[in-house]
């Protein structure tokens, strides 16, 4: 199966400026991560805000006119959000705590919604920055990135996902 590229028009390639419209988007999609995490089935909850994400960068791409392929973009995604430490424990520990009988399930809908909304709005903020400076998903340096979006996603956790601009 071949990886399909999808682009917009050649004339709109890297689109700089767009900052408010694509935290507009982020924001949107704060929104769907957040309606995921309340998903009461362990793992699946997890899965769910995964592909909210991914969305979320294809999204982004489009709006900047950036290359988009799939492959890409989940070995991008799944290498800052797994190396982000504070996310890598929280989100399973919220998702599997559901496991547990009323007080799991209650604690886990509280804490996962909020961890998925500082994540995936620290996502968005890395790909904006990234796609604003020109870059692709060609040129993304995780470890250079990584810590741009540790930052983010703390300051997300600490504002309450509103606005951590």
């Amino acid at each position: 199966m071949s990886e399909q590229v999808i682009t917009q028009n050649p004339s709109d390639l890297f689109r700089p400026g767009k900052e408010a419209e694509a935290m507009h988007l982020v924001r949107e999609y704060m929104g769907w991560s957040t309606g995921a995490g309340l998903i009461p089935i362990p793992l699946i909850d997890l899965a769910a805000i995964s592909l909210v994400e991914l969305k979320m960068v294809h999204s982004l791409a489009n709006l900047y006119g950036v290359p988009f392929t799939r492959s890409a973009a989940k070995s991008i995604v799944g290498a800052l959000i797994g190396g982000g430490g504070t996310y890598v424990l929280a989100a399973p520990v919220a998702s599997v705590v559901k496991f547990i009988p009323i007080i799991g399930s209650l604690a886990g809908m509280i804490a996962e919604p909020a961890i998925a909304a500082a994540a995936t709005y620290a996502l968005g903020k890395v790909f904006i920055q990234h796609f604003e400076s020109g870059g692709t998903l060609l040129d993304f340096n995780i470890r250079t990135q990584r810590h741009q979006y540790e930052q983010h996603f703390t300051a997300a956790q600490e504002k309450g996902t509103g606005d951590a601009s």
